[in-house]
């Protein structure tokens, strides 16, 4: 039998939207690519009121500019993350290529993003070393679910998440020991 998920996933296309439902039992949207089509923005916007929505696009820049477009333009979505080297082929990245296990993996660690105020001040996001180092910036991005990103992108996500300083340095801690 397969697992049920709730939520409307939006998927880049049509090849995502078959690997996913050949595992689990779910309804999707595709984005058709890299695109911002204003009739997908008003189904995405509809299944969030309605059902709820995940987006889940795949872990390259086309799908980080889609990720970013819904999240700016529909409240309260969640985020499930797949790590490049789990959705790849040697020529193609995706979600498509992703094992079953890997897909439920993400799809149980989703996040949510808010704009609230800043729970990490921009000095300690540089104090921390997330700035100019783009394999310790992905660590902590892979440990808290959001999907590897820019500086920029990461500052943003960790305070939407009211992630702080103390909670970063518990995590690099616990890893440390771990």
């Amino acid at each position: 039998m397969k697992e049920h998920i709730k939520e409307v996933i939006v998927v880049e296309g049509k090849n995502d939207t078959n690997v996913l439902q050949s595992y689990f039992d779910c309804d999707t949207i595709e984005t058709s690519g890299d695109s911002t089509n204003p009739l997908v923005l008003e189904r995405i916007k509809e299944a969030q009121r309605v059902r709820g929505v995940i987006v889940f696009t795949d872990p390259d820049r086309p799908g980080e500019h889609i990720r970013r477009w819904i999240q700016d333009s529909v409240p309260g979505i969640k985020h499930a993350f797949i790590a490049k080297d789990k959705a790849k082929t040697e020529k193609k990245v995706g979600v498509e290529h992703a094992n079953k296990e890997d897909l439920w993996q993400a799809l149980n660690q989703i996040v949510s993003f808010e704009n609230n105020e800043e729970s990490l001040s921009w000095q300690d996001y540089i104090d921390l070393g997330f700035v100019g180092n783009a394999i310790f910036r992905n660590r902590v991005c892979e440990m808290v679910h959001i999907g590897p990103c820019n500086a920029k992108t990461c500052f943003k996500r960790l305070n939407q998440m009211h992630i702080t300083r103390d909670e970063i340095e518990k995590l690099l801690e616990d890893e440390k020991n771990g």
